[in-house]
């Protein structure tokens, strides 16, 4: 296992920390600024900004289980998936900043929606994204920067040889 050096502490801080900031403020605001189910056209026909809550996970799965066992096995997953995704940061080798900056941005996002989902048993959601009939789910700055940290780490993973710890 790689060393946890000052620099990786460092950029850990600053691209996990910016992104729950990021993604806490962006909730903040959209919760004092737009009530619940409203919308605001931003680009006609494609992006809206749309306050919503998804008490479920992603494209909301498990959204129909009983709040309570939802609440706990979100929580408990989510702590799990910290947990896995420092291992890799930990064990990402110097020579890899890109990958190290791919699981602190998944840190960052599963921390912002954790906050959500011990806070309120849910997670706020207002980016709205559709084309005509084809809508996808709406989702948040925490989802964008989880999916962007998975797409760096399969690209390492396809394209860079690097091995699965």
């Amino acid at each position: 296992m790689e060393q946890l050096t000052k620099r990786k502490i460092i950029i850990l801080l600053l691209v996990t920390g910016t992104v729950v900031l990021l993604d806490q403020i962006s909730k903040a605001f959209i919760l004092q600024a737009l009530p619940l189910y409203e919308n605001i056209e931003i680009i006609p026909g494609f992006f809206n900004i749309t306050h919503i809550h998804n008490p479920g996970g992603a494209f909301g799965i498990f959204a129909s289980m009983s709040s309570e066992l939802r609440h706990f096995f979100f929580i408990g997953v989510a702590l799990v998936a910290l947990g896995i995704v420092l291992y890799f940061y930990i064990s990402t080798p110097p020579s890899h900043p890109f990958l190290a900056t791919g699981f602190a941005l998944i840190l960052g996002g599963a921390i912002g929606n954790l906050i959500d989902r011990i806070r309120f048993g849910q997670v706020v959601d207002f980016l709205d994204f559709f084309i005509d009939q084809w809508h996808y789910p709406a989702f948040n700055v925490a989802d964008s920067a989880i999916t962007i940290g998975i797409s760096i780490f399969i690209f390492h993973i396809l394209f860079k040889k690097l091995p699965v710890a």
